[in-house]
């Protein structure tokens, strides 16, 4: 055992113990368990618990913050539960799960390509616009006839892109998947030519045993790919285990496509399609029973389901429903939460006298616009509460007000004013994206004029005053003789953000040091100063460094991109390697990180800030590599510039 003994077995222990845990894992400042029962917990004792930051919930797991020592601390970990091995028996019931992992898969098999899915809608809306205005003569054209393709390509042969996204989330190749995928878009099954081949001769079967296909074919399906894969990949994974390594290479996937493609035609597919259908009307009966009042509670929660991802329950129903060719209201009501949110933000901008967040404020207004709300609600309307009820008051009344005006999507699109184009007919009809401009910019409004009566806890008038105050005692600093001032260039380039708009909990309370967030625009990250690697991790997203004269920072890229196991990262250093300000450390793909469904954004943290009388951080919007970002000032009798700028 290691020098954290006493505090593995605490941790251990007030997770519930060793049976409790169905696995663990760690990343660069936490440990990761998954939980039998997340109530046999001590939460609360753990949070108090010495050598422990603060503990987290998310994404199935039970986080244990320990900051830049967590190898240590999991190696004792490890040596007090020994050995765990993760058993179907061990899983959480599904009983109090099964929603929970629903959401997650399907959050895992769609959020990848809904890009590609928005823009495909966004063609069809065009191509709309154009038929409405050039009538019929621009229908009969090749060049009506190519962007009908652009539009309608991904949604004809969808099965074949989620094959690939669903088998990578049951961990099993992706490739394969797809394969699968294509036997179901087989044009022959597709436009059900094959089926009327044989239908003179008893219609189609396998082996003898008969089967049908849907009218449509799978091509606009959605469940009974996902459940096809869910097998495929656990077929594989047996098949792995007793195939000589030397066929393995091509008798997997053969067999593993024989038998589940044929389950596919005979069994799953008819299965999932029944049940897809089963929940589809019942949604759509939900919405019939009283669509007002459906809107109306579904406009209120929607952005609360979206924070916790929830909303991918209702999603994939909407996603069906398009492919198929027919039009929707099921996500009518939530089209307003982007506009009132919006609006919300424009009167704080307005009515703050603290000059940091009006001008995040305007950041976020203009971001709204366009549907992208996340700056909005964790920066500024959640932390006031009131603005972001407002913003679910007025989304669930105008949310109400759009299914009674029985405003309808032909399309998916893009959000935001990009979404107006969903709501325009296949034959041009623009009624319903008029109706739901009027609803938007009423949402704005009515957002604006509800935050403004309400009012929020606005930082105090005082605060720049504080400022001054702080850069006083600043200068005061710099020109002690007994304090030093260190230098810490920024090591990426992009936007600088303050930590706590860090887009997870215990980088943004601080609890880990105080520091920065910055939004990369270029994927490098150079070295803050002349030091030592102090730590990287084996996935190569997050890098400790301590200078010469004693600073450490920790520089993490991403936000739960440990899950990416290193995909997207290539380091250049190892650690206890000297490094000057300026070596490059770490390159990341950033386009490949956000299809990935992960955030881009690097907090710098320094982790010993308890050492320091005053931490300085850069007031810029923007940086560059080895501008200066910081200043570190600490009672000392000797000047310890490290690479003043």
């Amino acid at each position: 055992m290691g020098k954290y003994e006493a505090l593995a077995k605490d941790i251990v222990a007030n997770v519930g113990g060793k049976e409790n845990i169905l696995s663990l894992t760690n990343c660069v400042t936490r440990l990761r368990f998954k939980l039998k029962d997340d109530k046999q917990a001590n939460t609360e004792v753990l949070k108090n618990m010495d050598g422990v930051v603060t503990v987290m919930q998310a994404g199935g797991q039970y986080q244990v913050v320990i900051g830049n020592h967590v190898p240590d601390v999991r190696a004792d970990v490890d040596t007090v539960i020994g050995k765990i091995e993760e058993k179907a028996e061990d899983k959480p019931a599904e009983k109090t799960n099964l929603f929970n992992q629903f959401v997650e898969m399907i959050s895992a098999i769609f959020q990848p390509i809904l890009a590609p899915l928005a823009a495909a809608g966004m063609i069809k809306g065009i191509s709309a616009i154009l038929s409405f205005s050039l009538g019929q003569s621009f229908q009969a054209s090749s060049t009506y006839a190519v962007l009908n393709a652009m539009g309608d390509g991904l949604f004809v042969f969808l099965p074949i892109f989620i094959g690939y996204t669903s088998m990578k989330r049951f961990k099993g190749s992706p490739f394969l998947g797809m394969m699968i995928a294509t036997a179901l878009v087989y044009p022959g099954f597709a436009d059900g030519s094959i089926a009327k081949t044989f239908a003179e001769h008893g219609g189609l079967n396998f082996i003898g045993i008969s089967f049908s296909v849907p009218v449509a074919g799978y091509g606009a399906s959605v469940m009974p790919i996902i459940a096809i894969t869910a097998l495929a990949a656990f077929l594989e994974k047996q098949l792995k285990k007793v195939i000589p390594d030397v066929v393995k290479l091509f008798l997997v996937p053969l067999i593993t496509t024989l038998i589940v493609v044929p389950l596919g035609f005979l069994v799953i597919g008819p299965t999932m399609n029944l049940v897809s259908d089963m929940l589809g009307k019942g949604l759509i009966a939900l919405q019939g029973f009283n669509p007002i009042i459906f809107g109306l509670i579904l406009g209120f929660v929607w952005q609360i389901l979206v924070m916790f991802g929830l909303h991918w329950a209702l999603v994939p129903f909407a996603i069906i429903s398009i492919a198929q060719g027919q039009p929707t209201t099921l996500l009518i009501a939530t089209g307003m939460a982007s506009f009132a949110q919006t609006g919300a933000v424009g009167a704080i901008m307005l009515k703050t006298k603290n000059k940091r967040l009006r001008e995040l404020s305007i950041s976020a207004f203009i971001s709204g616009w366009f549907g992208i709300t996340e700056p909005a609600i964790y920066g500024i309307t959640l932390p006031k509460k009131r603005p972001f009820w407002a913003s679910c008051i007025v989304s669930s009344v105008l949310g109400a007000a759009a299914m009674g005006m029985g405003i309808t999507a032909y399309t998916l699109g893009g959000i935001g004013i990009f979404s107006f184009t969903t709501n325009i007919s296949l034959d041009g009809d623009i009624s319903g994206a008029v109706k739901k401009m009027i609803l938007a910019l009423l949402a704005v409004v009515l957002g604006f004029a509800l935050t403004w009566i309400l009012g929020f806890e606005d930082d105090p008038a005082d605060i720049e005053s504080k400022k001054e105050s702080k850069k006083t005692s600043t200068t005061k600093l710099a020109t002690n003789p007994s304090f030093s001032k260190q230098i810490i260039s920024a090591p990426i380039e992009g936007e600088v953000l303050p930590l706590a708009q860090a887009q997870d909990a215990a980088f943004a309370s601080g609890v880990m040091g105080n520091g920065l967030v910055i939004e990369p625009k270029v994927g490098e990250v150079v070295a803050p100063f002349d030091g030592t690697v102090s730590m990287i991790f084996p996935t190569k997203h997050a890098i400790g460094l301590i200078s010469d004269n004693g600073l450490e920072v920790l520089i993490h890229v991403g936000m739960d991109t440990v899950q990416l196991d290193g995909k997207y990262f290539e380091s250049f250093v190892s650690q206890n390697q000297p490094v000057k300000r300026g070596d490059l450390l770490i390159k990341f793909d950033i386009e490949g990180i956000k299809n990935a469904g992960y955030s881009t954004q690097v907090p710098i943290i320094i982790t010993n800030t308890q050492d320091y009388a005053e931490i300085e951080l850069t007031e810029k919007k923007t940086i560059k590599q080895n501008e200066l970002m910081v200043t570190t000032y600490s009672e000392t009798a000797t000047e310890l510039a490290v690479n003043p700028a």
